[in-house]
């Protein structure tokens, strides 16, 4: 079963552009997979996604002609399967894909998966090479990365520099965790939670479901990525001081802001999506960090003034978390070129909160220039009374995190 749900879960990726997490989680109840099932079953779906362009290259250069579409997407299972998990005997990916064949009315293919599954099987210590080596289309290919963004990543950061984000892209990437210094000290977190310190943070040594260990149920510790936490870090926070975390969920910015501030302050976490806004809610109050109120909202209606402090970490494309989310790599390129419009206009009514002499935090989980720099630079020079402090893009090859953007942004006093 586990197979057959991600079969399922790639065919409507493939179909209907779903999002992944939300399609293996409704695959699992619907195949009743316990919870080994479904993490194989994530393990492949996610594979194949972080290798699709690659798989289809080793599997036309051992066929002719088109493939039904279903029949493909078999061929992609098995072929990950293959060449990818050595946990998996070659046998048992081949004939557990042949019967899939069958067993979906594919009878007439099932020879074709079986002949080329195995001389992939044969031929894996010496596949073909992929052309073109040295440039953005061998990358694409190499790394299953759409060839848009992969130019772009070159013109950022050349082509080794590039190929590094490709790879920890396909990476599997860390759990980091955070003492929730209001209940505990860090020595005290880590004599109970199992982590191993890196130079961005502390990770968690084992994965799998943290929320039934007894640490967590007491709000000891909280998720969060290193470079959401440094956008908390940059601003400098201090206790009393007035917080606003305007595009709140899951949680971090806020969770963190008030633990900075030892719980003397406010954080006003706002968000448009109530039901994200109660998981916030709940892990406040998890971590007895009383005060942090939710409020649901638009940050576009946000008002004037209140606030000390102002987070915006806003919609982006998401491309500096395709590690995390591997489906994220296939969003349409068009797609993208109206977020800089919305970046700026949540920008723009989200500074209106911030006191003067305040600070502004902008971010996004993207290293995209088109959605960072481009953006706080038109801001910059449309506002005369801010002005920059401090900006970092973070990288996943160099800095251990995800890809990230900061920028800081004070407004100035009135004299």
């Amino acid at each position: 079963m586990p197979r057959r749900a991600a079969l399922e879960a790639l065919e409507r990726f493939r179909r209907d552009s779903a999002w992944s997490r939300q399609v293996l989680d409704a695959l699992a109840g619907k195949y009743g997979l316990d919870r080994r099932d479904t993490a194989l079953a994530a393990r492949m779906f996610y594979g194949v996604l972080q290798n699709l362009a690659l798989c289809d290259h080793y599997i036309d250069g051992c066929i002719r002609g088109k493939l039904e579409p279903k029949v493909r997407d078999i061929l992609r299972l098995g072929s990950y399967q293959v060449l990818f998990m050595d946990k998996v005997p070659d046998s048992a990916a081949v004939d557990e894909s042949v019967k899939l064949c069958r067993s979906l009315g594919y009878a007439r293919a099932a020879g074709l998966v079986n002949a080329v599954l195995r001389r992939l099987s044969r031929e894996k210590s010496a596949l073909p090479p992929i052309p073109d080596q040295g440039t953005a289309a061998y990358l694409s290919v190499r790394y299953s990365h759409p060839l848009w963004l992969v130019e772009e990543l070159m013109a950022l950061r050349g082509y080794d520099g590039a190929e590094a984000v490709l790879r920890a892209d396909n990476s599997e990437p860390p759990v980091y965790v955070w003492p929730n210094t209001c209940r505990c000290t860090a020595e005290e977190m880590a004599a109970l939670v199992p982590v191993r310190r890196t130079n961005a943070g502390l990770a968690l040594e084992r994965t799998g479901d943290i929320t039934d260990t007894e640490a967590f149920q007491k709000g000891l510790f909280y998720v969060q990525d290193p470079a959401a936490h440094a956008a908390v870090e940059a601003a400098d926070l201090a206790p009393g001081m007035r917080v606003l975390d305007a595009c709140a969920a899951p949680g971090g910015k806020s969770f963190a802001a008030a633990i900075a501030m030892g719980g003397k302050g406010s954080v006003t976490a706002r968000d448009i999506l109530a039901k994200k806004l109660a998981l916030v809610a709940e892990g406040a109050a998890r971590m007895g960090l009383n005060c942090i109120r939710c409020e649901p909202g638009d940050a576009r209606d946000t008002k004037a003034g209140g606030y000390d402090v102002v987070f915006a970490d806003v919609p982006c494309s998401g491309m500096g978390v395709i590690r995390k989310k591997p489906d994220i790599r296939y969003r349409d390129e068009r797609d993208l070129t109206s977020l800089p419009e919305l970046q700026m206009e949540l920008l723009e009514a989200i500074a209106r909160a911030v006191e003067p002499g305040g600070r502004l935090v902008y971010s996004t989980c993207t290293w995209r220039k088109a959605e960072n720099e481009a953006v706080t630079e038109a801001f910059l020079r449309a506002h005369s009374d801010f002005f920059k402090v401090t900006e970092r893009t973070f990288w996943p090859d160099l800095d251990e995190t995800d890809g990230f953007y900061i920028c800081r942004m004070d407004r100035a006093k009135r004299i």
